[in-house]
């Protein structure tokens, strides 16, 4: 039976975009239908017809799990191992109140493998805490392989993944354990809460079908690793490899849930750390000469979503990037970023050019994911 391709009117499209999101993006819609010559004059009245119409609080209602903070399995008693993972990049200051938060944690059963990349290595920092602490020296600035080298050194069951600028509260290692057990699924992806800049999102205060894979903070059994491989080495020394392998574990079946009891601060230090190769975010590089997005963000997009999504998602996301982080989400942002975006369009599409072209190249190197036995 072959499918007939359905036509929505403007009329059911823009009620959809004011019912779903916060009233900007009707005039962002317009505005990109403009600059594409794509705005028709019917739309006109399917914009003054939805006028009016109140957004969905998509936040409730939703469900409670009362039974939670009672569950106690046998599986959750049997105290397994666990690792956690700290990729360090000249950041002693922040790791050492990283490495204070877990001691102080209640889960007792877990080692901690830090794999150092520093550019002076201080081997004395790591004589006075109190943990079962393995130290790695890499001298490669590359995040993705030291995420992969800590998951071939540790010896346990679970990997519990931390970023090297946290805090975390003492049952921070509890609550991701606890929640792969309750919901009986492979990754529990912790959320985290920015120091500065953006605004909490309202989602991030229950529980949730994961829509979003950080590796600052999230549990992953160690079998989701030995069935579909590493972190994708195609990413090292830029983002999203935490996006991909997110997607990948998804199509392969295994489940993930977003725990928001499982919370850390992330203070987005400005210096060190992954900052200091590739910039504040995907669409935020370091220099005005680097491309823009960091090649890897079009890398990931254009592999799984094809050509034409990853050039809506530049027609979409560029001109609001360019604000200041502390800036994101406010409407001062978003003008901030317009005006910006205006003033130096030929310079961006030079940058969009220059992430377009290497994307291009790593998709025809293809992946580089290793797996555990190799």
């Amino acid at each position: 039976r072959t499918e007939k391709n359905y036509h929505l009117s403007f009329f059911d499209q823009y009620l959809f975009i004011r019912r779903m999101f916060k009233p900007v993006w009707v005039y962002y819609v317009i505005l990109i239908r403009l600059i594409t010559l794509k705005f028709r004059f019917s739309e006109i009245s399917a914009i003054v017809k939805t006028m009016g119409t109140k957004m969905v609080n998509l936040n409730h209602p939703h469900v409670n799990y009362e039974t939670y903070s009672l569950f106690n399995n046998e599986a959750l008693r049997k105290n397994p191992l666990i690792s956690v993972v700290i990729p360090t990049l000249n950041r002693y200051p922040q790791l050492n109140e990283v490495l204070i938060d877990l001691e102080r944690q209640n889960y007792k059963n877990f080692e901690v493998i830090v794999i150092d990349q520093s550019n002076l290595f201080n081997r004395k920092f790591y004589d006075k805490y109190d943990l079962n602490l393995k130290t790695v020296i890499q001298k490669e600035k590359a995040l993705w392989k030291a995420r992969n080298k800590g998951i071939k050194l540790s010896n346990a069951e679970f990997i519990l993944f931390l970023d090297d600028d946290s805090k975390v509260s003492p049952n921070w290692i509890f609550e991701h354990l606890k929640c792969l057990h309750y919901f009986d699924v492979e990754i529990s992806a912790g959320v985290s809460i920015s120091v500065v800049g953006a605004p909490t999102p309202k989602h991030y205060s229950y529980f949730r079908l994961g829509d979003q894979l950080d590796t600052g903070n999230v549990l992953i059994r160690k079998k989701v690793f030995e069935k579909i491989g590493l972190f994708d080495l195609q990413y090292d020394g830029m983002r999203m490899g935490d996006h991909e392998f997110g997607a990948r574990a998804h199509k392969n079946g295994f489940s993930i849930v977003n725990n928001y009891r499982a919370k850390r601060y992330h203070f987005k230090t400005p210096t060190g750390g992954l900052r200091e190769i590739s910039g504040w975010d995907g669409f935020r590089p370091n220099s005005l000469f680097k491309p823009r997005p960091v090649p890897s963000v079009l890398y990931l997009y254009r592999r799984y979503w094809g050509d034409g999504a990853a050039v809506f998602s530049l027609i979409l996301i560029s001109p609001i990037s360019l604000m200041p982080y502390k800036l994101k989400g406010l409407k001062i942002g978003y003008i901030i970023s317009f005006l910006v975006f205006l003033l130096l369009f030929p310079l961006i599409i030079f940058q969009l050019w220059r992430a377009w072209k290497i994307s291009s190249r790593m998709l025809r190197t293809g992946p580089k994911i290793n797996f555990l036995s190799s």
